[in-house]
């Protein structure tokens, strides 16, 4: 029992006043913008400024990310987006409805995460239907990366605005 007491003290459940729930926040953020379609988006800029080898990885990276991408949401697309959508409208009844923080915390990042894991997909079927290489390749990666950035700096801004609404309302800060 005492092993329980310990685990939920390190654990905050009040994710807004906890500092590990921040720094989640900015690793999930920070590796969804450096992997473009699960490719380092490093690898992509070599690739622009040195060719070669570098362009030739990134291509056959793109191609087996973008066919794995296509085989999953075509054999279980539709079974992923209904357990999403269940996942995601529980996470919104537990957290908003019923007040569970903890619930509102996982919400105002997995709901982001799905919409650029719907963007993903669109990409993909984008660079596979077109049969993008070479520079279209690379321009479509960085305007998928810079997407993901904007979606990650709007719910960034949100997540911090809902958090200090419930930092302060609950009187965290206050005493």
């Amino acid at each position: 029992m005492d092993y329980y007491k310990t685990v939920f003290e390190v654990i905050d459940m009040r994710s807004f006043s906890n500092l590990w729930y921040w720094i989640m926040l900015a690793v999930v953020w920070s590796a969804a913008s450096h992997r473009v379609l699960g490719v380092p988006f490093d690898l992509v800029q070599r690739a622009g400024h040195q060719g070669g080898q570098f362009e030739i990885d990134m291509q056959d990276l793109v191609r087996i990310n973008v066919r794995r991408i296509l085989m999953i949401s075509g054999t279980s697309g539709m079974w992923l987006l209904g357990l999403a959508c269940f996942a995601l409208t529980v996470l919104a009844l537990l957290g908003f409805l019923y007040s569970i923080e903890f619930a509102q915390a996982v919400f105002l990042i997995a709901l982001p995460m799905s919409l650029v894991g719907g963007l993903s997909i669109h990409a993909a079927q984008d660079i596979h239907s077109r049969g993008l290489i070479g520079a279209p390749l690379r321009k479509r990666l960085i305007v998928h990366r810079r997407i993901t950035q904007v979606i990650g700096m709007v719910s960034i801004l949100v997540t911090a605005f809902w958090g200090m609404y419930q930092n302060l309302s609950l009187g965290v800060l206050g005493g």
